[in-house]
């Protein structure tokens, strides 16, 4: 076997769990091989780098095997040779994520009620005022 649908090499490879949703990717635009946008029946062969976008994250990898069937993850692994610049920019957004956490993530209960924010000015003693300045008052 010297050819292999992309949406059934992405299945066996483990980068997605079902051919369906590999198929969805494609579709979407965040497959490429060889740096063209591609269709999923689109045939990968040995020697062709494909580009995929996933969680945010591009990983560029050149097709080592094709295999039709889905095995083990470390056989899964053999199909696949992952770029070192790939590796390279995988490792910074790792440090990236753990040194500098998202705002965002802290938040627990979103934007506080009406309710919420009456008590919030009762509890921090804003009174009458409607801003945090402090007014001179001579």
């Amino acid at each position: 076997m010297e050819r292999l649908r992309i949406d059934k090499w992405l299945w066996a490879a483990r980068f997605y769990k079902t051919r369906s949703l590999a198929t969805d990717e494609i579709d979407k635009g965040r497959v490429a091989i060889n740096g063209h946008e591609v269709k999923p029946a689109r045939e990968v062969k040995v020697g062709d780098t494909v580009s995929l976008r996933r969680e945010g994250q591009t990983r560029t990898v050149v097709v080592k095997g094709v295999s039709d069937m889905r095995g083990p993850a470390p056989v899964a692994q053999q199909l696949y040779e992952e770029t070192p610049e790939s590796l390279q920019e995988r490792q910074k957004a790792a440090d990236q994520r753990r040194y500098a956490r998202e705002p965002a993530l802290s938040i627990e209960n979103g934007r506080p009620t009406k309710r919420g924010r009456r008590d919030l000015d009762e509890a921090k003693g804003w009174g009458d005022r409607w801003s945090a300045s402090v007014d001179d008052e001579k």
